[in-house]
This record gives C-alpha cells, sequence and structure tokens, in this order.
C-alpha cells in the first residue's frame, strides 16, 4: 500500500475529504435553522391562510437577558407578535399581489411607512439613562461656536413651503452626535421630530429642506408620549412616516415613470 492509505481503497486524504462534507452539510443545516429565529413561521396570503416553515424546521427558542431590568426575550418568538391593523388590500387577486392604501398611507403606516412593534420603551445608555434626549436635557451638550445653529430656523417641505420652526435639538449620549431636530408646526402647534437623515441643509442661510414629505404633512409627524425621551417604537413610527413620503407624499411618486 502507499505511504497514508489505511486500506487499498481509503487513505487518509479520503476521509478528511468526507469528514470535511459531513461537516459543511452540518453547518448548512445549522445555519438555515439560525436564521429562522426571526420572521418564522411565514404567513401566507392563499385562501387557506397556511404557515411556511419549510426544511428544516423552527430551531428551540433562545432566552436573551435584557440589561437594565428589561425583562427577557425569546427568539423565536414564544408569544404572539404585536401588530396593527392594515390599512391596504391587495391590487390584484392573485397571491403576492402588491398592497394598495385604502387610505393616507403616511398615517395607516402602508409600505415603506410601516415599522416594527418594537417595546415601548427608551434605548439606554450603559448607565441606564435614555440615549436619545433634547439639548435641554442634555445640558453637557453644546453647539460648536463656528457651526450655524439651526434652532429658530424654518424648515421647509419638498413642495417648497415653510411648514414649521426648529425649536431643539436632540442629542443622541452614547454616539455623540445629532440625531432629531425638534420643531414647531405651524398648521397646529404640534411639537414633533425630524430625523436627521431627512434634512438637507442649504446656503450660508442654513434653509432647512424636506424632500420626502410637503410642508403640509408635518401635521401628522407622531408625536411623543414623553416630551423629553423617545422609545424604540415611536423611533420607528417616526421615521417610516418620512420614508414612506418618498412614495406617497405626491400622487405622482407612486405612479409609473412612463
Amino acid at each position: 500500500m502507499e505511504t497514508g492509505a489505511i486500506t487499498d481503497y481509503i487513505d487518509v486524504a479520503q476521509m478528511v475529504l468526507y469528514a470535511f462534507w459531513i461537516f459543511f452539510a452540518g453547518l448548512i443545516f445549522y445555519l438555515r435553522r439560525e436564521d429562522k429565529r426571526e420572521g418564522y413561521p411565514l404567513e401566507s396570503d392563499r385562501s387557506d391562510f397556511v404557515q411556511v416553515v419549510g426544511f428544516p424546521g423552527l430551531p428551540e427558542p433562545k432566552k436573551f437577558v435584557l440589561p437594565h431590568g428589561g425583562g427577557v426575550r425569546y427568539a423565536p418568538r414564544q408569544e404572539a407578535e404585536e401588530s396593527y391593523p392594515l390599512a391596504a388590500e391587495p391590487a390584484g387577486h392573485f397571491p403576492g399581489a402588491p398592497l394598495e392604501p385604502t387610505g393616507d398611507p403616511l398615517v395607516d403606516a402602508v409600505g415603506p411607512a410601516s415599522y416594527a412593534m418594537r417595546p415601548n420603551v427608551p434605548d439606554l445608555t450603559h448607565h441606564g439613562t435614555p440615549r436619545i434626549v433634547p439639548m435641554r436635557v442634555a445640558t453637557e451638550f453644546s453647539i460648536e461656536p463656528r457651526d450655524p445653529d439651526p434652532r429658530g430656523k424654518r424648515v421647509y417641505g419638498a413642495d417648497g413651503k415653510a411648514g414649521a420652526t426648529v425649536r431643539d435639538i436632540w442629542v443622541d449620549r452614547g454616539e455623540p452626535q445629532i440625531r432629531y431636530l425638534e420643531m414647531e408646526v405651524d398648521a397646529n402647534g404640534k411639537i414633533v421630530l425630524l430625523p436627521m437623515n431627512f434634512v438637507r441643509v442649504k446656503g450660508a442661510g442654513l434653509r432647512i429642506n424636506v424632500v420626502s414629505i410637503r410642508s403640509d404633512q408635518f401635521a401628522n409627524v407622531p408625536t411623543l408620549a414623553n416630551p423629553d425621551q423617545i422609545t424604540l417604537r415611536e423611533e420607528d413610527k417616526v421615521c417610516a412616516y418620512y420614508g414612506g413620503g418618498h412614495l406617497y407624499a405626491f400622487p405622482k411618486r407612486s405612479e409609473p415613470l412612463l
């Protein structure tokens, strides 16, 4: 027999190759189970409303202990997921048909304006304090004197009209940066937030533009339960409202190009 041969037909190289195949197959099986911890079982919109899991099945629930006494979470979930009414209907009578809003899609959270039902508690720092707060609360933060201060500036919508005025700046204590601009809406006096990701600043006069929604739509931005902090769910709702405007703020945005 040649060097490394165990028998006339099997040698060490073959055994290593077979071991790798077995390991790789097991790895694929493990990863396919682990990626089903979130979002499964899938809910089919077929007439019999079946739940789709596929092969392999769901993994055993894994327990996660949240910091600061936030309780425990399991993945996959052991309880029914919280949801909100869907104000939309299928565009066609076939499985997988796109949904068309039946009301105001920004308010009804349809399509890009939808959001996840995250815990209704604020994100916390390592010290257990609310992470995203206005500068009137985070008094250790200030605007660099050489930078323009947006407070008191007018906010313009995608229609080119002013619809609100900036009142304060919300900062992230964990990653020092501006997260939101707090503004007062002209139409109804509501105090709402504007995510910095949706802000476009132009000119030396600091013109604050929002290209996602119209100026009159500032009036319906979701408000906060606590004026000095924002919860995880409220963050998603606020950002989803502006995000949905990229498709629904003007009728032409959701129409075909041709």
